[in-house]
């Protein structure tokens, strides 16, 4: 796995917890969600992502999104 495929994979998981955390706990955690688009939303216009930066440092291959 390489790290765009661990970086959408996470941003996946982060989306589908914070809405099943809203449905069950409080609808505060929509904003968990929210975060992660408007990230993703930036990294897409900027090629930064925090995660990938930290994936890179831990060794994990490049992808072609993510350099």
């Amino acid at each position: 796995m390489n790290i765009d495929r661990f970086v959408f994979a996470f941003a996946g998981a982060m989306v589908l917890a914070s809405v099943l955390l809203a449905w069950a706990v409080s609808p505060g955690w929509l904003l968990l969600g929210g975060f992660v688009g408007l990230n993703l939303l930036q990294a897409a216009f900027t090629g930064f992502c925090p995660l990938a930066v930290i994936l890179r440092r831990l060794g994990m291959p490049a992808g072609c999104a993510f350099r």
